[in-house]
């Protein structure tokens, strides 16, 4: 039997995998166990933020690897207390919590939100609202807090206290909170499952008075915009506005599952011993390969970022077959005459890889992808799109 048909066998039927089997790696390229190369604008949905098997983060994971691979948080570890102090640092953040997973991440972030709140007017102020057409994780209560229905239909019941109001519409958002016992609000800056759409930065801002005008928690979900995707380290600087709690994870640790809840003033001390925790949740090898990341997510490649980004949309804009460009940073939907599906398959057999978001082809490729390898993967994808 060959991998693919292990996998069918004995894999849970989750995944409509493509009939690819990745065999190696190096910067923005693969290959297949048939030696065919592939030039990757997905970067596993955003979380090799440096592609495959970059140097200084193989060097930071192997060098932990050879110390000591895991211990339990009733211990102290340098790159655990490293990686929090960096990203309190680059965030004016006060306390970090490390999980495994941006569901994870989320799933604290709810939690701190229900507290604070419970905490300072009651046990009814539970509720959190969201945003139609969010996407927050697959757990129970990530599902509870995504705003799409089709997403719930074959897990009902979901976990009660999730409220959900159109982007874009603050007289809504701010209706359902006066009349409501609500404890937070979570929001994506970018919509990446639901489309990669933007929110307004006037909405934005709305939101975060909200917020403070009734003493809620603002909560912001940077699993995928985060990390640098979004051009800044986090979209929410781009807004210029100040969360309370920032939930992340997928580039943060360049191929290694790592999800980080970063808590700011209002709600830094709000988790005490033993009402919050994780096993693997701050993992050393996780956290050193975390650190090599973020420790070069710097200005200039934040700029490099923009410019890369500006350079696709000139790229896309206007170019047959496509209809519209969205997203932020190296994070684009781009919606095509051809079905989004079609799109991505024919790339797939050109040798490139990209991904669909709804009904749009999306496109989250390292955020150091070299220039030549970009203008290639794009060059056939426009020339795919405008057959």
């Amino acid at each position: 039997m060959n991998t693919k048909q292990i996998d069918q066998e004995f894999v849970a039927n989750t995944y409509n995998r493509c009939g690819v089997e990745i065999c190696r790696g190096k910067g923005s390229e693969v290959w297949d166990e048939t030696g065919k190369r592939y030039i990757d604008l997905g970067s596993g949905i955003g979380v090799t933020a440096f592609g495959y098997c970059d140097d200084e983060w193989m060097k930071a994971v192997t060098e932990q690897l050879t110390c000591f691979q895991h211990t339990s948080n009733l211990y102290y570890t340098k790159p655990c207390a490293d990686l929090a102090r960096l990203l309190c640092q680059k965030t004016d953040m006060k306390k970090v919590f490390f999980s495994n997973s941006g569901a994870e991440a989320n799933e604290c972030a709810i939690k701190v939100a229900r507290k604070y709140c419970q905490n300072k007017k009651g046990e009814d102020f539970y509720n959190i609202v969201t945003l139609k057409n969010s996407f927050h994780g697959r757990t129970l209560t990530t599902l509870a807090a995504t705003g799409q229905e089709h997403y719930h239909q074959l897990f009902k019941p979901l976990t009660s206290g999730f409220l959900h109001t159109d982007a874009g519409d603050l007289d809504t958002l701010n209706k359902c909170v006066t009349e409501n016992k609500v404890a937070g609000i979570l929001i994506e800056i970018v919509q990446g499952e639901g489309g990669v759409n933007c929110l307004e930065k006037d909405f934005v801002q709305g939101v975060e008075k909200i917020a403070k005008d009734n003493d809620i928690v603002l909560m912001v979900d940077e699993v995928q915009t985060g990390n640098g995707r979004s051009g800044q380290l986090y979209a929410y600087m781009e807004y210029g506005i100040k969360p309370d709690v920032v939930s992340t994870a997928k580039g943060l640790g360049g191929g290694l599952p790592i999800g980080a809840t970063l808590l700011g003033d209002k709600v830094a001390d709000v988790l005490g011993y033993g009402e919050h925790g994780s096993t693997f949740g701050g993992n050393p090898i996780a956290c050193a390969g975390a650190l090599s990341i973020l420790k070069r997510i710097d200005d200039d490649l934040l700029q490099q970022v923009r410019q890369k980004s500006r350079y696709v949309w000139t790229k896309l804009q206007n170019a047959k077959g496509v209809e519209s460009v969205s997203g932020m940073g190296l994070m684009i939907g781009i919606k095509t005459d051809k079905p989004a599906r079609e799109v991505v398959e024919k790339c797939l057999e050109r040798g490139v890889l990209c991904l669909t978001a709804k009904d749009k082809v999306r496109l989250l490729p390292a955020l150091n992808i070299e220039q030549e390898l970009l203008d290639e993967a794009l060059d056939i994808l426009l020339e795919i799109v405008g057959e």
